[in-house]
């Protein structure tokens, strides 16, 4: 990488924090710890902006302290299924992008800014969310993961090809693209043909490292909520088809038929409309009494299902983020954790978790009842993911960015920076 040079007072950053509460999962918690992170450095010469809708900012605004502060954009379109489909750029960088897609369909665009950020003389953008827009400055985009080349099916030909064109654009016009796993780099590297120094693992660090812990009122407030049973398996994952309910659900089935245990499963998410084939298949197999869809929750009442679950269990078929999410919240929770053997899940949990094959029903059964049913085992577990968890926080995520902003914008690097920039992804 090449060292940052010149000084020309303030660094203004802007980070896309363009959401409404509650409909983009993970995304959400990324730009949570961001602002939690970048809040807490006060020693540079930054400012820090988060770019939201108007309305849209009472998610965030807890988290928002030091150098941070809103940016409002544009009000929210109202057509908001039109909008989401409507992913931006430039003629010249679409035209270019729709003939590597075959059969993309020229209503596809991708969106350009909308004079926000010109206006506010910022001098980069980053893109959190994996929807962004054509900007004037020097970008960092973060694409997460390729699951639509992966598992096309879950996905509609216009979603498809929106995606597709948006992420190859973006991932094109960025200065940076972070990701989360060694596994998501490769992955990236070889389906985008991207140059290697451009796409950068950073450690991300459990979304509730930036909740304040539950009290004792606050635990029983969420069990009282949701009529919440002494022990059960939790699992937090929107109802996407790929995050693999169906097979949850029929682990579920498969111990109670075999006359083992009744297991009680909680699951936190925003319902999307694939929850109506979840709530069928849980009709047909009977377990309406077994299983809890709390839709949506905050961030205090995420932190206490986690603390109240018995196990969290992971059957995702598709993941890149490794080292953040249900698997790292657990761990930082203290919880033990059984997840799938797909993508980045095996490298991120090594021998803190139970591994199983998220295909094989049985294979998950017997991982879900041996949590269940083996405490020298869980707590064997818990302790390792502690040890895994406990070297990560977003202080020192948000000072890595930082000194990617200053690498960027050719700002003079602290000693700090340097050693940040040089240190490995994991340790």
């Amino acid at each position: 990488m090449r060292e940052a040079v010149t000084d020309s007072g303030t660094l203004h950053v802007c980070l896309d924090a363009r959401l409404v509460s509650g409909l983009q999962g993970g995304v959400q918690q990324v730009v949570i710890g961001l602002a939690h992170g970048l809040s807490r450095l006060d020693d540079g010469p930054e400012r820090f902006s988060f770019l939201v809708f108007p309305g849209h900012s009472g998610w965030l605004e807890p988290y928002l302290g030091g150098a941070c502060r809103l940016l409002p954009a544009k009000p929210l379109p109202k057509k908001r299924g039109a909008a989401a489909r409507t992913i931006s750029t430039a003629p010249r960088a679409f035209r270019r992008l729709r003939s590597s897609v075959p059969g993309a369909r020229s209503a596809v665009r991708l969106a350009e800014s909308d004079g926000t950020i010109e206006a506010s003389d910022v001098d980069i953008m980053h893109f959190p969310l994996q929807t962004a827009f054509v900007a004037s400055v020097p970008s960092i985009y973060h694409p997460h993961d390729l699951q639509h080349l992966h598992y096309p099916e879950f996905f509609t030909k216009v979603d498809w090809e929106g995606r597709e064109l948006a992420y190859r654009s973006f991932c094109d016009r960025a200065a940076m693209i972070p990701v989360t796993s060694e596994w998501n780099r490769r992955d990236l590297l070889e389906h985008y043909s991207l140059p290697e120094e451009k796409v950068v693992v950073i450690q991300l660090a459990p979304a509730i490292g930036a909740y304040s812990p539950p009290t004792p009122e606050d635990l029983q407030h969420t069990r009282a909520r949701f009529a919440l049973p002494d022990r059960f398996v939790f699992y937090p994952a929107q109802t996407w088809a790929h995050k693999n309910h169906l097979r949850l659900v029929e682990a579920i089935a498969c111990l109670r038929d075999e006359g083992r245990v009744n297991i009680p499963v909680v699951c936190s998410g925003t319902r999307n409309d694939f929850y109506r084939v979840i709530a069928r298949r849980v009709r047909e197999l009977d377990l309406e009494a077994s299983f809890v869809f709390t839709d949506f929750v905050e961030p205090e009442e995420l932190y206490a299902l986690y603390q109240l679950c018995q196990c969290v269990v992971v059957p995702t078929l598709f993941e890149a983020a490794g080292g953040f999410g249900p698997i790292a919240e657990a761990f930082l929770a203290g919880r033990p954790v059984a997840c799938s053997s797909v993508t980045s899940l095996p490298a991120e949990v090594g021998d803190a978790a139970l591994v199983f094959d998220p295909l094989d029903v049985v294979d998950m059964a017997q991982a879900v009842y041996r949590l269940w049913s083996d405490r020298a085992l869980c707590d064997q577990l818990v302790d390792r993911g502690r040890l895994k968890v406990g070297r990560y926080d977003w202080v020192r995520t948000a000072g890595i960015f930082r000194a990617h902003y200053r690498r960027i914008a050719e700002r003079q690097l602290t000693d700090e920076d340097k050693a940040l920039l040089a240190a490995p992804a994991f340790f």
